[in-house]
């Protein structure tokens, strides 16, 4: 499969990607680049990103809905706004019912 989601629900055709902020770049986060060897983090940065990005058109031309959460979304300020965003929209895709901020079969 295109990228190799970190979580990936094949009969629905729903991937999950949970991408580090540092590696992938993260648009949320301003990181700078390290101070030394700089053309080298550059180069090594723009493949990441690329590769993500195809990786993501690749699986999308396949019919599957893509999701990323970045590592900063995942953290204690920012992760009840991050699940209350993400989770009504697994459930819908997945035809699962949300309860109590879980997912599950529907009754």
């Amino acid at each position: 499969m295109p990228g190799h989601p970190d979580v990936a629900w094949p009969g629905k055709k729903v991937a999950l990607f949970v991408n580090g902020c540092f590696w992938h770049r993260c648009p949320h986060c301003n990181l700078s680049l390290p101070k030394s060897n700089v053309e080298y983090w550059v180069v090594k940065f723009a493949r990441n990103v690329e590769r993500d990005e195809q990786s993501r058109a690749a699986l999308e031309a396949l019919g599957w809905k893509v999701h990323v959460v970045w590592e900063c979304q995942l953290k204690k300020k920012a992760i009840d706004a991050t699940m209350a965003e993400l989770l009504p929209v697994l459930a819908e895709e997945l035809d699962k019912e949300l309860v109590s901020g879980a997912l599950t079969d529907p009754a």
